[in-house]
């Protein structure tokens, strides 16, 4: 077997409060490995999966990782192109971090490499958001976009995937503080109501405008009235034990905005300082370990690289 490529795909906040499946920013971490290889035979082959606890798939159209690479490859007229492709799960399943974003990200990089990059960053969502799709059965990029792009990105279109770069201000600071509990993100889609009340809709364009605006001036007073969501929020939240005294908590440690990562049962919360997430961080976490559930903590910059070539 020839030498590979080995790639790191970063997690990712979906949704950032009002931005409902079009807004999402990439983490610096955790993340999913993928190492990809040339072979002497035809195909692609999911070789060797760690840290699924026997969960996920080999069969590579079942797989997230293996169908955005083996879109990537037919599109290309490559699909007979020997391809062997290792999948290391550095992140939990179902906890609203993107998990088979990373993976369907990871992978389309390390392909792309294998096939001599013919194909841009922007060129690969496309394939990436394909493979995410196996897992949720929707069509949106604002986990994988992020993850494979990285920064805070506004996905104006899913369909066309039509997306811009939001800028980030110097300082804004991530806390996502995960409960071990697993909430699956077809699940947690199910509950949403089909009808939006008007009212809703007006104030949560409303809180969108203003947050886009904030991050693009640098205005934090802003970013804080605006990380405010009337929508999803209020259905999803029913799913996260504590979520209410977990986001009084990150208030009460000068949290911009405070919300649902994804789907759940992660929540987020930003904050302009990365002293300030520090502190808020133990304080989050704190609320899960009183009530006997254990949680993760982490404390991330907004991921600018997305998925990076080891």
């Amino acid at each position: 077997m020839k030498a590979g490529i080995k790639v790191f795909a970063p997690a990712s906040v979906a949704n950032v409060a009002c931005g409902f499946d079009i807004l999402g920013f990439a983490l610096e971490s955790p993340g999913d490995e993928i190492i990809a290889r040339p072979v002497d035979r035809k195909g692609l082959v999911i070789s060797k999966i760690t840290g699924d606890q026997h969960r996920l798939p080999y069969a590579v159209e079942k797989n997230t990782a293996g169908l955005a690479a083996l879109k990537l490859m037919e599109s290309l007229g490559m699909e007979d192109f020997g391809v062997d492709l290792e999948i290391h799960k550095r992140m939990p399943f179902g906890s609203g971090l993107g998990s088979s974003a990373a993976s369907a990200a990871g992978a389309v990089v390390a392909v792309n490499e294998i096939l001599g990059r013919p194909l841009s960053r922007s060129e690969l969502l496309p394939f990436a958001v394909l493979g995410e799709q196996v897992a949720d059965g929707a069509y949106h990029a604002d986990n994988v976009g992020p993850s494979l792009l990285g920064g805070m990105l506004l996905i104006r279109d899913n369909s066309t995937l039509d997306y811009y770069r939001i800028p980030v201000p110097k300082g804004l600071t991530a806390v996502v503080v995960y409960p071990h509990i697993e909430i699956l993100t077809k699940d947690a889609r199910d509950i949403i109501s089909p009808t939006v009340d008007l009212k809703d809709h007006i104030r949560q364009s409303g809180n969108l405008a203003g947050l886009i605006l904030g991050l693009s001036q640098s205005n934090f007073e802003l970013i804080a009235k605006s990380l405010r969501d009337y929508i999803i929020e209020p259905q999803r939240s029913k799913l996260i034990p504590h979520f209410a005294e977990v986001k009084e908590t990150a208030f009460n440690q000068s949290a911009l905005g405070c919300s649902i990562s994804g789907a759940g049962p992660s929540i987020f919360a930003l904050f302009d300082h990365s002293l300030r997430a520090e502190q808020a961080a133990l304080a989050m976490q704190s609320v899960f370990i009183r009530n006997h559930i254990n949680a993760d903590i982490f404390v991330s910059k907004i991921n600018l690289e997305g998925t990076i070539i080891y």
